[in-house]
């Protein structure tokens, strides 16, 4: 049997055959991402890394920022386009991170380059995302504890299977960008909520086609790069649990991407608030509630939940998408947690403010065996100034988890609504033929009607 980073890069090598059921996942997971990409353009942060390209942009114009004229080389423009993808914290969840806010810019420009098909897209994002499956399956420490970012750590390397699938790269090269990658890796949870944390996925996106590139060229790396007592998984794991040896044979066999799907986010906040946003709502809607009605709200989440939202008196919009208490005080005040919500305006008006402090947040101790980085079910009890009190009971799934999925309609609508700025787009026209990605035969025909670039 060979070991494991061999077999992941035969893997890498080979792909699998592509189920509908596979596909379908696949095409919401692109369709939502460009959605938040598309909605995200404007983020200062995005300005700053567009800036940061500019400065060393390529003689060769290799693939499209942000569906619009500008080209640039193709890891500059997943670079920008991840970092827009994520700069909202409006993409969607699976695998303990955000797997399509990385996969998806890097093979849109590099498929883009590559003059990839829309099939080579989906079977290349699987590869990834079943490798990225793999590894996280062999940690059994949350990350997010450990300070680590999955979407920065993983996603790199998740990334680099699905360019290097898209090459169509030997295996020795696959497992020299995989090793590579896996050596570019990092994100720290401690960035939340400051404009460092969308970077980690534009980093992600761009190193993962750097390594392959690279390999590509020659470049050599560590052919034990996952199973070494110093690599990838060692490293990842203090407390040494990780589970480095042993093949990982049954990757394309089994897909991991029809048991965990994608959840994709209904709020522009960090997804261990999304269930507690849901309760509040309900809540708010079934008894009429206005925020000064209320005396205190009480809500319990899970022990890696509550690291991850560590601002606890935000005054900023950025802040405040990792606050619980923001979360709650805008479900109270304005019944919605949207876009509208999270400026510096909204988070600093005096009845917002005044709702932040009714909140405490307690920690349960259990763990969902779906999703381990939240608790089995959060919590919220919400107590009324005339001695009511409102239990929403165990909830279990926000909506728009892949077990609790939106329909199309709201689909179509989160797509439409995070693209009504983009005056020089078809909105329309994109969403339909992302609906029909498996189809397309050139990458470069997305968003100009079906005609390449």
């Amino acid at each position: 049997m060979s070991g494991l980073t061999d077999s992941i890069a035969q893997f890498v090598a080979t792909g699998m055959a592509v189920p509908e059921s596979a596909a379908r996942i696949v095409r919401t997971g692109f369709t939502d991402t460009i959605a938040t990409m598309i909605a995200g353009r404007d983020q200062a942060v995005v300005g700053i890394v567009r800036r940061f390209v500019d400065e060393r942009r390529s003689a060769v114009m290799q693939a499209r920022v942000l569906f619009g004229s500008l080209r640039v080389a193709s890891a500059d423009a997943a670079l920008i386009n991840a970092t827009a993808a994520h700069a909202l914290d409006y993409d969607d969840v699976a695998l303990g991170g955000h797997p399509s806010t990385v996969l998806v810019p890097a093979l849109l420009a590099e498929g883009e380059r590559l003059e990839a098909s829309g099939a080579d897209a989906i079977r290349a994002y699987l590869v990834g995302y079943e490798v990225w499956a793999e590894l996280l399956s062999r940690e059994p420490d949350a990350y997010h504890l450990k300070g680590w970012h999955p979407t920065a750590v993983l996603g790199t390397v998740g990334a680099a299977a699905a360019v290097a699938h898209l090459h169509r790269l030997s295996p020795l090269a696959c497992g020299n960008a995989l090793a590579l990658a896996a050596s570019m890796a990092g994100g720290l949870v401690a960035n939340f909520g400051t404009m460092t944390k969308p970077l980690h996925a534009g980093r992600a996106a761009a190193c993962a086609i750097e390594a392959v590139r690279l390999a590509a060229l020659g470049l050599t790396a560590a052919p034990d790069v996952f199973e070494h007592h110093a690599g990838f998984l060692a490293a990842l794991s203090p407390k040494g649990r990780a589970r480095r040896e042993g093949a990982a044979a049954h990757l394309g066999k089994h897909l991991r991407i029809l048991e965990s799907g994608l959840s994709i986010k209904q709020y522009p906040m960090c997804y261990a608030t999304h269930r507690v946003i849901d309760a509040v709502l309900d809540l708010a809607a079934a008894h009429d509630l206005k925020a000064e009605d209320v005396r205190q709200v009480d809500a319990s989440i899970g022990v890696a939940q509550a690291s991850m939202l560590r601002n606890h008196n935000p005054v900023t919009g950025l802040e405040a998408k990792f606050s619980l208490e923001f979360a709650v005080a805008a479900a109270l005040v304005a019944r919605k947690v949207g876009l509208a919500q999270l400026t510096d305006s909204f988070v600093g008006q005096v009845a917002v403010r005044e709702a932040m402090a009714k909140v405490t947040i307690a920690t349960v101790d259990t763990v969902c065996p779906i999703e381990p980085v939240f608790a089995l079910n959060d919590g919220v009890v919400i107590e009324l100034n005339d001695g009511r009190r409102l239990d929403a009971g165990a909830i279990r799934f926000a909506r728009g988890n892949a077990r609790l999925p939106l329909s199309e309609a709201d689909l179509e609508a989160k797509f439409l609504d995070c693209t009504k700025g983009a005056e020089d787009l078809d909105a329309a026209s994109l969403y339909r033929q992302l609906a029909q990605l498996g189809e397309q035969g050139s990458l470069r025909g997305l968003g100009n009607g079906g005609v390449p670039a």
